[in-house]
């Protein structure tokens, strides 16, 4: 028996003090494994009977298809209080996903004031900074004095989610600069707010993509930045916590492309069963298209295989050893991408490193293999293992160059390098493989 299962056969037995204490010690990421579990009407008992705090904690973790049926049950009443606890832009997020009829039941629950921060939110792309912002946040002019920001923040402070920071504006809510909370807290009261902030800090244009935006907060080590329209307007923050949500999105995207999938962020089991095969299907129509190519060149080379039957053999050893090199390159220049620790501008420096790395690496797989199918069966005779040696050397090379222009090259062309790992570079690569392998057993070999 589960916890929640636990709490459903013994509910009737508790205190509303004892429910409250043992939701507040399950970890959310159990509740949410163990929810899975329950049928609706008992998922229906348990979330009327969590604190609101974890009803809204839960509620925005849950797949879209479990918010459609918790707001479409629970009452009018509990919905307002609902909406009125949650941030806009936690409240954005779930209209964005939910059908129709439950977002016109969400619209009408909500009050006046978040009504017009909706519509607000709802202005911007869900992919871009100001489409993750939340529109709470404090705020003060640069010409008043501490003292004066203080009781602003005192009267203000339970409106906002967070106060890691004091955004400074002008009259025209331009953003100046911020304070961090302690500066401000440990200044003279008769301290002017201009006169102490940090000038230098740290925003996001309205339009930067998320991506971007969590790499500005990753790198600079921020709890929050601040947003600003391209007149400089102070208009939202985006917090660590919805960063958070979207590197997970995009390490998720990114690994379903990295598959040669369609990048979504949506759960293995809450996709149905059309939506898996439009994932993998149109990559692996265009692999099987590749693939083709692959056999065209092998037909190209039939009569040389038939005359040289070791060259079938050791077929696949240069295929996949150039795959694996081309992975491992494209993959350090996929991640240095994501990370900004590699740009195109570098593109001369990153080629040349390579090229010795890749001549290193091709020399010595190429020696092994030489030592192998001399030596060990099935065998072959000294000129065939050089042969063999060569072409393994040149395939890694050529391999390794390839794993890490492409990257480089899709993404300055605007496009998302991760489609290019594992599955189309290994086609790629074996096309490239079979012709080297081939042409250098032509000319060495004399076939």
């Amino acid at each position: 028996m589960t916890k929640l299962e636990h709490f459903l056969a013994y509910r009737s037995e508790m205190t509303k003090e004892e429910q409250e204490e043992f939701f507040y010690n399950i970890p959310l990421e159990e509740m949410i494994e163990e929810w899975r579990k329950l049928e609706d009407d008992e998922a229906l008992h348990l979330f009327a009977d969590l604190p609101y705090d974890l009803k809204i904690d839960l509620l925005l973790e849950l797949p879209y298809q479990d918010q459609e049926t918790i707001l479409s049950n629970i009452s009018q009443q509990n919905k307002k209080q609902l909406f009125h606890l949650m941030e806009p832009d936690d409240i954005v997020d779930i209209i964005q996903t939910v059908s129709k009829e439950v977002r016109d039941s969400v619209w009408v629950n909500l009050s006046s004031e978040a009504k017009r921060e909706m519509i607000f939110l709802l202005r911007f792309d869900e992919d871009d900074a100001a489409g993750l912002m939340t529109p709470r946040y404090l705020a003060v002019q640069g010409d008043i004095t501490v003292g004066q920001a203080v009781q602003f923040i005192r009267a203000n402070a339970d409106k906002v989610e967070y106060v890691f920071n004091i955004y400074v504006i002008d009259k025209l809510k331009r953003f100046l600069g911020t304070i961090p909370m302690k500066d401000l807290l440990s200044a003279p009261d008769d301290t002017i707010i201009n006169s102490i902030m940090e000038s230098k800090s740290i925003f996001v244009y309205d339009d930067t993509d998320q991506e971007d935006v969590a790499r500005t907060i990753e790198t600079n080590d921020l709890a929050a930045v601040p947003v600003v329209d391209h007149d400089h307007i102070l208009i939202g923050i985006v917090t660590f916590d919805d960063v958070i949500d979207v590197i997970r999105e995009e390490q998720t995207e990114d690994v379903y492309k990295m598959g040669a999938m369609s990048g979504t962020s949506t759960s293995y089991m809450d996709t149905n069963i059309l939506g898996l095969v439009k994932k993998r299907v149109p990559w692996l129509v265009i692999l099987l298209f590749f693939g083709t190519i692959s056999a065209n060149v092998l037909h190209h080379y039939e009569s040389m295989m038939i005359g040289a039957a070791f060259l079938i053999i050791f077929m696949p050893v240069i295929t996949q050893t150039g795959g694996n090199a081309g992975s491992q390159s494209s993959t350090l220049m996929i991640r240095g991408l994501a990370t900004g620790e590699i740009q195109f501008k570098s593109i001369g420096r990153i080629f040349s490193r390579e090229c010795v790395v890749g001549l290193i690496m091709g020399i010595l797989t190429g020696l092994v293999i030489i030592l192998r199918s001399i030596f060990l069966p099935p065998g072959v005779g000294i000129h065939e293992g050089v042969v063999i040696g060569i072409s393994l050397m040149l395939v890694v090379i050529i391999s390794n160059l390839i794993g890490i222009l492409a990257p480089l090259l899709i993404n300055k062309m605007g496009f998302d390098p991760t489609v290019m790992s594992t599955p189309l570079m290994a086609t790629v690569i074996d096309i490239c493989g079979y012709a080297i392998y081939f042409e250098t057993a032509r000319l060495l070999l004399n076939l």
